[in-house]
């Protein structure tokens, strides 16, 4: 089990995180006005991977310049600040709604690794990589918990959103990094 911990905390940790989250908007507006789920599909894969792996990257980095005593606090501080920030709802912002006319598959790519950057799920990213081990099982995870919150949303549309509990599911995604942040703090990152 101890095995597979990267993947499973990263899984929970972004698919929590991504509940109610601009992506999940972004998904539906896209499913919306394309109405092909296939390509959207493999553009938020594509996007995600990408980015999250380049998150993942600079996370490893981080841990290897910084010494552990500080790495510990950076990271257990961070996790409480994204948990704050997984409370507040996220919204699409007007400039990210113009997507561009070429397609499913090249508008979700572009439009998502856009929207995640400087995201909450980018941020838990580059901090789950600086924690934990093997990287590749960071980014797996990181990209399935996107894939398990946004897939749904472009099958399912509009109806699936509003019966979402959008708030009790911020408050869990709030908690869970909460737990992480205390976690850090009391074992540390290694």
């Amino acid at each position: 089990m101890s095995s597979l911990q990267a993947l499973l905390v990263s899984t929970g940790a972004v698919t929590l995180a991504e509940i109610g989250d601009k992506t999940q908007l972004l998904a539906l507006l896209l499913a919306a006005r394309y109405r092909r789920p296939w390509p959207i599909a493999w553009g938020i894969l594509v996007a995600t991977l990408v980015n999250h792996a380049l998150s993942a990257w600079l996370g490893a980095e981080i841990a290897r310049w910084l010494s552990p005593a500080l790495l510990r606090w950076l990271v257990a501080g961070s996790f409480l600040a994204v948990a704050l920030w997984t409370l507040k709802p996220d919204a699409l912002d007007e400039d990210r709604t113009a997507l561009p006319a070429r397609g499913a598959f090249i508008a979700t790519t572009v439009a998502f690794f856009l929207a995640e950057i400087g995201d909450k799920t980018q941020v838990a990213t580059v901090l789950m990589a600086a924690r934990y081990e093997p990287l590749w099982q960071v980014i797996a995870g990181t990209t399935l918990g996107m894939l398990i919150a946004n897939l749904p949303v472009v099958w399912l549309g509009h109806r699936f959103a509003d019966r979402l509990p959008l708030r009790l599911a911020r408050t869990l995604a709030a908690l869970a990094f909460l737990l992480l942040a205390l976690w850090v703090a009391w074992h540390g990152v290694g």
